[in-house]
């Protein structure tokens, strides 16, 4: 219990039967009984609530690391994909000069389809050289 033998506990009950005297003994136990158990209880009831906070904060923390590692994720696959050779290649026909498509023969942009396709082509050159500029 306390570390305390047999023979301890003996010598510590006669103790008290001459000191306490017979009458008022077994009150005496009796509230330190009461006074041990509500010990007891209360020391449960302290360490299941430890116990219970301690689980909810590992699933907060757990939840927390889940949700890092989604928006991780989430975040990653647009990163790899700029930097892929795939997407490199794809950049450099998008950012070459506008006349391809002007002299495609379906226009890309909201212009009516009446306009002349040369008219665009030759436009876009002239704008581009410095000798007409000047």
């Amino acid at each position: 219990m306390f570390g305390i033998g047999s023979t301890e506990l003996l010598v510590i009950l006669v103790v008290a039967l001459l000191v306490l005297g017979p009458q008022q003994l077994p009150k005496i136990a009796q509230t330190l009984g009461k006074a041990m158990g509500e010990f007891r209880r209360m020391s449960t009831d302290f360490q299941r609530t430890l116990n219970t906070e301690i689980a909810f904060e590992e699933a907060a923390q757990k939840r927390r690391e889940e949700e890092k590692k989604t928006l991780a994720e989430s975040a990653a696959p647009a990163t790899p994909e700029a930097a892929s050779p795939q997407a490199t290649q794809s950049q450099p026909a998008s950012s070459e000069p506008a006349q391809p498509e002007a002299a495609s023969p379906q226009p890309a942009s909201s212009e009516p389809a009446t306009a002349e396709p040369g008219a665009q082509a030759a436009a876009s050159p002239s704008e581009s050289s410095p000798e007409a500029k000047a």
